[in-house]
């Protein structure tokens, strides 16, 4: 009869070991979001003061030469779909980082 109640009380020990690592591995993940989430929100907001910056260079090249023709219709194709879709990709980032903040 002793025999069992050490068995299960090493197989409870052993239970609560693993599930203290499936907390910390659920917090670490949650951090990594967290700040992956914060990143990318900078990551946007640089990548719209780096647009404003430079003006939208490519309105004043000529597009005569075949290579400036391609990269300038590059240039304004990424920055019309940013424009388009920066606003919504950071107001998710923003809510996703509020979801994921530590509440304690």
């Amino acid at each position: 009869m002793e025999s069992e109640v050490d068995e299960v009380k090493a197989l409870s020990e052993k239970l609560e070991i693993i599930n203290l690592q499936l907390a910390r591995r659920k917090v670490l993940r949650r951090k990594v979001l967290h700040w992956s989430l914060i990143a990318f929100c900078a990551a946007i907001v640089a990548v719209s003061a780096a647009l404003v910056a430079v003006n939208s260079p490519y309105l004043g090249w000529d597009f005569r030469d075949p290579e400036l023709a391609v990269v300038g219709t590059f240039f304004h194709g990424f920055e019309w779909l940013f424009v388009r879709l920066a606003p919504i990709a950071l107001l998710a980032a923003m809510i996703g980082v509020g979801l994921t903040r530590n509440k304690a």
